[in-house]
């Protein structure tokens, strides 16, 4: 087609979409050139805006390694992983759900670990935290021998594949559900973190007088064939940031109670003082298993990196 208007140009992208053999890419593509195109002319994109957005998503991929996804990061402050999450879980299949997002800082490989053991592997300050967790299906059956990976950062704000001090896995490890869809660990009470800006997406929340700030959570894969693998994390019920997650990620039945014992027994001897526990309900829904590719691979090598933090600032009144 020879172009002469534009809505020619979007007539004639469209019509080239209908080569596609595969009919769920066809309907994927209709509407993302639709909306491209009607994004560009709702905002009226200058040439220069245009060439500043290419810019902008060359350097999500330049940004992305091994141990960092700087895509991950953008579409969770952007909430489109919120939106995909609740698309296909909670209202889109049984209501409310226990589904959340997977971030970017799963990896496989986590060890394995008994039920009730540890998974702080080196020197890592912080309170005791108890973690029970249980793991049902949509009948309230307990789900047994159902795989677990848990992940968490530490009290200084890293996870362990950002920073070379931390062992290997450390706050990382792999459980597996009891009769009772059961699983206990040890760990430390996670805190709130303030994720990278170095890159586009804190370029991002600058523009928008955002806070870059993440509250405390410990992050819940839940894997066995038959029934789709969910990824949930589980906010703390006493972080001031739960209402202003820059990841959209907080749910009201993914915030936890993490209780606070003082003077009382605590479940290891070891431990004198204050702790923590936390008794959380997972409800999986039937479906695929298939795991996804994790969005990091490695871990970091180097000097440990710099935590900037960004203020919230006021809503100005138009």
């Amino acid at each position: 087609m020879i172009i002469e208007t534009q809505q020619d140009l979007t007539r004639a992208v469209l019509a080239e979409i209908e080569r596609a053999s595969d009919p769920r890419f066809r309907e994927i593509m209709r509407s993302a050139v639709r909306h491209l195109h009607d994004f560009v002319r709702d905002a009226q994109l200058t040439e220069a805006e245009f060439r500043q957005a290419c810019g902008i998503v060359a350097r999500l991929g330049q940004l992305t390694t091994p141990s960092h996804n700087e895509v991950v990061l953008a579409a969770g402050s952007l909430g489109v992983s919120a939106l995909v999450c609740l698309l296909n879980n909670g209202a889109g299949a049984a209501g409310e759900t226990t589904a959340n997002l997977m971030g970017p800082f799963w990896r496989m490989g986590s060890p394995v670990t008994p039920n009730g053991g540890s998974i702080v592997r080196s020197p890592t300050p912080g309170d005791p935290i108890f973690v029970n967790a249980w793991v049902r299906d949509t009948q309230g059956r307990p789900v047994p021998d159902a795989q677990v990976d848990i992940w968490q950062a530490s009290s200084e704000g890293f996870y362990e594949n950002q920073d070379p001090g931390q062992a290997d896995m450390n706050l990382r490890g792999k459980f597996v559900t009891d009769a009772q869809g059961r699983i206990a660990f040890r760990s430390i009470k996670p805190v709130g973190y303030p994720i990278p800006v170095s890159g586009p997406v804190g370029a991002l929340l600058r523009a928008q007088g955002r806070h870059n700030m993440r509250p405390a959570h410990i992050h819940f894969l839940i894997h066995k064939p038959g029934y789709k693998t969910q990824f949930s994390q589980v906010y703390s019920s006493d972080d001031p940031n739960l209402e202003t997650d820059v990841q959209f990620g907080v749910t009201r039945a993914l915030v936890g109670q993490y209780v606070l014992h003082r003077d009382e027994k605590a479940p290891d001897p070891d431990v004198k003082g204050s702790w923590y526990s936390l008794d959380h309900h997972f409800v999986i829904l039937p479906g695929d298993a298939s795991l996804p590719a994790p969005p990091i691979t490695a871990k970091a090598q180097g000097e440990r990196p710099t935590l900037a933090v960004l203020q919230r600032t006021p809503t100005p009144i138009s």
